[in-house]
């Protein structure tokens, strides 16, 4: 059962892997066996990651890149190729939220800045994936939705965000169809509320406990919880899902 996740030889990619889920999700497929390449805005960050991938006996490579710059996203990816190996799997993770405004007075570069990363940059980033995978007839992508892109969060006014996660999980449906018979599977995850720096931050602190008390779980998750997922999600143990949204909240949907 084990050698179903298994990543033991294979290439992976993740991107916004300097921090939170992205790192964690690093260290997992490391210790499972996969050489990771590290993409992140912040090129101390990265390197921080490759050193402990490093320490658990895999390679890595640490790469600074904004996601949203379609040509240094091409240019990453065809280093990780060339440089750490044929790129198995990938994990689209970076994304950034900017808000907590109405609707009527949020500026457009707020709406654009976000759009721009969650959304334009996984698919510029799986575009550039596909584009090494596509040729030899196997791949996996992970890109990083979220329950926001399912629901509209009570008390978060956030349209910007929502919108983005919701368009990643339409564009991974719409590359899975794509993409399969090519022999390249696209999923994405939507977690819940997670306790990252996102999540963290001060302006949604007094809604922290409002979360929590809409969780059948009873507790917001931690990056932790997402790493079995991200990896099932790549590993041979998921070989037959594709276009699937993967929703991992601790059961707030239910409700």
């Amino acid at each position: 059962m084990s050698s179903l996740f298994d990543l033991k030889g294979k290439t992976g990619l993740i991107t916004g892997a300097g921090q939170g889920i992205g790192h964690a999700v690093a260290l997992a497929w490391a210790r499972a066996g996969a050489n990771v390449a590290v993409l992140d805005a912040n090129a101390e960050n990265a390197a921080r990651t490759a050193d402990e991938l490093d320490s658990i006996g895999v390679r890595s490579l640490a790469i600074a890149v904004d996601v949203s710059d379609e040509i240094a996203v091409h240019e990453a990816v065809q280093q990780v190729d060339s440089e750490l190996g044929d790129l198995d799997i990938a994990f689209n993770n970076a994304g950034i939220a900017r808000g907590e405004v109405p609707s009527v007075d949020m500026p457009a570069e707020w709406w654009r800045s976000v759009i721009d990363v969650n959304l334009s940059g996984v698919f510029y980033s799986a575009q550039a994936e596909a584009r090494v995978m596509l040729p030899r007839g196997r791949g996996a992508v992970l890109n990083m939705a979220s329950m926001s892109g399912i629901i509209a969060n009570r008390g978060l006014l956030q349209p910007n965000y929502n919108a983005s996660k919701a368009g990643v999980a339409h564009l991974t449906r719409s590359l899975a169809v794509e993409w399969g018979l090519q022999g390249v599977r696209v999923n994405s995850l939507s977690p819940g509320y997670i306790l990252t720096p996102l999540t963290e931050r001060d302006e949604v602190a007094d809604k922290r406990a409002e979360w929590i008390s809409g969780i059948p779980l009873g507790r917001m998750g931690t990056v932790d919880d997402l790493t079995g997922p991200a990896t099932f999600a790549v590993s041979d143990s998921s070989a037959y899902m594709n276009g699937h949204d993967l929703v991992v909240d601790g059961g707030f949907v239910c409700w």
